[in-house]
């Protein structure tokens, strides 16, 4: 059997509900979520209760999704399941930063809240949005934004699907200009343009940050969104800052881990959107979504079965 890699989601995936079942079910997971009250109190109710219009709010999606894919992680781990590599998509980035033990849990959390509170602050500041464009490719996509120079190329999800960001106005035009080509275009839901320029001062704010902080190598490759690639510590900080305004190649990292080993991946969090990206991008891979400890003791068994 190849080697195993744990991926989490980022922001998108929450949901009000999300972890009770694992802080009821999990000690390990349970000592994570209380962890993560004690440094943000009320989290576990809004992650338990609610309301969704809150938990939406980037400055408290961030800290609830990365206590919770944290939480399925010490569940998972409690249960058998041990990571060769790990990876996250944007924000998930973060949570597996802290599962290779780059970061101490309270000091990544911290620095977690802080990434929400000014990536919030930055798409206050300046407005904009984020569009998925299907069946379009990377270098005809280029073409076409040239005519619009404040709309970015972001997210590299799959081979057929790329997410941009930009300012309300362009990115009005540009999804005109789509479907007037005729060609498949759906605005997201979501609060700004994330992972563009336009969030260059959280990355900012981010990397002072970072500079007083004491980053470990990590004991497990943990592949970056901007690279594709293992961290190498050396760029730790400046690639982990960059990161909230650059681009996520998600494509290029699964490919990366599937062509360095990975054959069997296990999302930790809420929600199946990395689950099923990774089946586009790696067919031949094993994939199992495990949020709550039914689907972790499915993917235990499962992997059990195979090894």
């Amino acid at each position: 059997m190849g080697q195993l890699a744990f991926v989490f989601p980022g922001q998108g995936s929450q949901y009000p509900g999300m972890g009770a079942a694992l802080y009821q079910g999990s000690k390990a997971a349970k000592q994570v979520l209380d962890l993560a009250e004690r440094l943000m109190p009320g989290l576990l109710d809004l992650c338990f209760a609610g309301p969704a219009d809150k938990l939406t709010q980037t400055k408290y999606a961030q800290p609830a999704l990365f206590a919770v894919s944290l939480a399925a992680t010490a569940a998972a781990q409690e249960a058998g399941l041990t990571a060769d590599a790990v990876a996250g998509f944007s924000l998930g980035e973060w949570t597996a930063v802290q599962t290779a033990g780059m970061l101490p849990f309270d000091e990544a959390f911290a620095l977690v809240m802080k990434r929400g509170q000014w990536m919030q602050e930055c798409a206050q500041k300046n407005p904009g949005g984020m569009a998925a464009v299907l069946r379009t490719s990377a270098d005809e996509l280029a073409r076409i934004l040239d005519s619009f120079p404040q709309v970015y190329p972001v997210n590299y999800n799959t081979q057929q699907q790329i997410v941009v960001a930009g300012a309300h106005e362009q990115l009005d035009g540009f999804l005109q200009h789509m479907k007037d080509s005729g060609k498949r275009c759906m605005k997201l839901n979501v609060s700004g343009a994330f992972h563009s320029p336009l969030m260059q001062n959280a990355s900012e704010l981010l990397l002072e940050a970072l500079r007083g902080t004491n980053l470990q190598c990590p004991r497990i490759p943990v592949y970056s969104n901007v690279t594709a690639k293992p961290y190498e510590l050396s760029q730790a900080k400046d690639i982990l800052a960059r990161q909230a305004s650059t681009k996520v190649l998600w494509a290029d990292s699964v490919r990366n881990m599937v062509q360095d080993g990975i054959t069997t991946f296990v999302e930790l969090g809420p929600g199946r959107v990395l689950s099923g990206l990774i089946a586009k991008i790696a067919p031949d891979a094993t994939v199992y979504q495990a949020e709550d400890l039914d689907g972790i003791q499915k993917a235990v068994q499962a992997i059990g079965e195979n090894t």
